[in-house]
């Protein structure tokens, strides 16, 4: 029989604790809210009725917690590693993966951009918390939909964000041709209940836009910008598949840089876009303070 071991290991987020165990646990990745999300999982379940845990994640080879405020891990680690190890060496059950998974209704339709070359792919139901991008399968370590898209010799680049995943693909195939089997791929994947990107992913995003927001010291008329951006043009952009992040504006010139990401990244449409649409906007809203817009593919 194993012998389990743990070892407690921190991480980013001071609320999370991982505890990592010398065997493998499960086959896929699982998250509980709740001990009634938690009904295939005896472990997440006994662990919930400890009243400090909010979130139960069981991996292969570990089991990471997620607590409220009323503790301090100091206070409780050395308890939880001992009920993990003796609960795992009474060999009992730690998620019930025999139990069919009922595939959730999910609906994906393909939506065409102002880029020919990319596709956005929108679903009915939120996949993501933030915007993410992978321009190659290296980059995609994070995302295990995206490296399974890449695993298709026709996609080029991919673009998540809220509720849709914008495909860019190389010139060799045309949409007519591939279209329906990139949809039907997504949808099932969906349906399957797989990860779309990880926690840990999720995590270090949340935690980088707080430090940025922290450390973002915007002059006036650069704060005035960014809040155009966010209001006016960002859910115009995000319809065509794609994402405007401010960059910098420089006084002297007048010149406002911004980065363009998804569907806006190298579309042909993109300066036209710029000069007629987001420039003549801001050159309306904030007078002679800007001269020009210029873009950075992201």
């Amino acid at each position: 029989m194993k012998e389990y071991n743990i070892t407690v290991v921190p991480t980013n987020n001071p609320k999370i604790l991982k505890f990592e165990t010398n065997h493998f646990l499960v086959k896929n990745n699982y998250e509980y809210k709740n001990i009634d999300e938690a009904k295939n999982s005896p472990l997440a379940q006994q662990l919930f009725y400890l009243p400090f845990i909010k979130t139960v994640y069981i991996a292969s080879n570990f089991v990471a917690l997620e607590r409220f405020d009323i503790v301090e891990w100091e206070d409780v680690k050395d308890e939880v590693a001992q009920q993990l190890v003796e609960y795992l060496n009474a060999g009992e059950p730690v998620v019930n993966e025999d139990v069919a998974k009922k595939k959730e209704p999910i609906t994906v339709y393909a939506e065409v951009t102002p880029n020919p070359a990319v596709m956005k792919f929108v679903c009915n139901k939120r996949i993501v918390p933030a915007t993410f991008e992978f321009k190659n399968i290296d980059e995609a370590k994070a995302s295990p939909l995206a490296i399974e898209l890449f695993h298709f010799p026709f996609v080029k680049e991919v673009f998540m964000d809220e509720n849709y995943v914008s495909v860019t693909k190389y010139e060799v195939a045309e949409w007519e041709e591939i279209n329906m089997q990139v949809r039907e791929f997504v949808r099932d994947y969906l349906a399957d209940g797989k990860t779309v990107i990880s926690e840990e992913a999720v995590q270090k995003t949340k935690e980088t836009v707080s430090q940025s927001a922290a450390q973002t010291n915007y002059d006036d008329t650069s704060q005035q910008i960014v809040d155009i951006l966010e209001e006016y043009v960002k859910p115009a952009v995000a319809s065509d598949g794609g994402n405007i992040l401010f960059q910098s504006y420089e006084e002297q010139s007048g010149t406002v840089s911004v980065i363009l990401q998804g569907a806006c990244s190298g579309c042909p449409s993109s300066t036209f876009t710029l000069k007629n649409g987001i420039e003549t906007m801001l050159k309306n809203m904030m007078g002679d303070k800007i001269k020009e817009v210029v873009a950075l593919n992201g």
